[in-house]
């Protein structure tokens, strides 16, 4: 037997201490209990009273604690799968052949397409010369979309070191439970720093099961991206390496795209969102059969009786 509440039980013993000393009067004036005490049925029968309402009270006191008797363990189990986004933070995502800029389009797409993804686990990788984790695998929808918009450019150097970033999103994902696991590489640009080439690191991925969907951004090669104060320059090391990132995805058995607008990456992430699901364990619940209600139940007929008897044969109030 388990008590889910022990300490409510003290209530019911208040309850009995209060009751006791109403039923027996002792802050009334004149304590009768002396004259009652000559009158030995009376008195026999106040004692047999107050017996029945203390057992009440004691049951009603017990049932506060919850007793429950444990019965077996449920598995509680939903789909669901993790995916990693893996997204290109390096001074060319500020392009503006998207507008207003590539990378506030890649953070609109992404933030919806977490919305629409509740039962999925999502974690946040940013990568420019340096790699980042923006945010661990997590189910807060709230908590995602709030990363994903606060989203930066400039603060992990220059470059594009896509081998590092799908070798820590493939490191992240191997503690994971689950069978189902994904990286969403979205870049505009062709890998250039890093100690780890973006072919290793899909060799690692596939080694582990991990798919990794690519997707090259951007619809301008020779695209300009803003500098100094009005300025524009062209992108220093051009457009997207597609021959790479087609590898990469082939080599996971996974898909890449272009997304050269808005509508085409809502579309591209609309495909991705159709990978099968699995099932994961996400935690464990103990069935219980409870019996506070009869235990209450009992207790109040007790004490309910207790009250009637000594308003119809002591002529006492309630």
């Amino acid at each position: 037997m388990e008590y889910k509440s022990i300490y409510f039980s003290i209530l019911g013993l208040l309850l009995l201490v209060a009751w006791s000393l109403s039923f027996w009067r002792v802050f009334h004036k004149g304590l009768v209990l002396g004259s009652e005490r000559k009158d030995s049925f009376k008195f026999s029968l106040k004692v047999i009273i107050y017996v029945i309402g203390v057992i009440g009270i004691l049951y009603i006191s017990y049932a506060m604690s919850f007793p429950r008797k444990p019965l077996s363990y449920s598995s509680n189990t939903k789909d669901v799968k993790d995916i990693f986004l893996v997204v290109d933070v390096s001074k060319s995502m500020e392009a503006r052949d998207l507008k207003p800029d590539r990378l506030a389009v890649a953070k609109e797409k992404l933030e919806e397409f977490a919305k629409l993804k509740p039962n999925d686990r999502i974690g946040v990788i940013l990568f420019s010369e340096k790699v980042f984790t923006l945010l661990p695998l997590t189910t807060d929808t709230e908590l995602i979309t709030k990363y994903i918009s606060d989203i930066k450019i400039g603060f992990l150097g220059s470059g594009t070191n896509i081998g590092d970033a799908i070798g820590l999103a493939v490191a992240r994902s191997q503690a994971s439970e689950t069978k189902k696991k994904v990286v969403i590489l979205l870049t505009d640009g062709a890998s250039n720093v890093g100690n780890l080439t973006p072919i290793k690191a899909a060799e690692q991925a596939k080694k582990f099961g991990i798919k990794i969907y690519t997707i090259g951004l951007g619809s301008d090669s020779n695209a300009r991206i803003p500098i100094g104060w009005g300025g524009f320059q062209r992108i220093p090391g051009g457009s997207f390496d597609f021959k790479t990132l087609k590898k990469i995805s082939d080599l996971t058995g996974a898909k890449s795209f272009k997304a050269q607008d808005k509508s085409a990456l809502k579309r591209i992430l609309s495909e991705i969102d159709k990978l099968e699901r699995t099932k994961i364990k996400v935690n464990n619940q103990r069935v219980y059969e409870e019996f506070y209600y009869k235990y209450f139940f009992i207790g109040f007929l007790l004490f309910f009786a207790a009250e009637v008897l000594r308003k119809f044969f002591l002529r006492e109030a309630f």
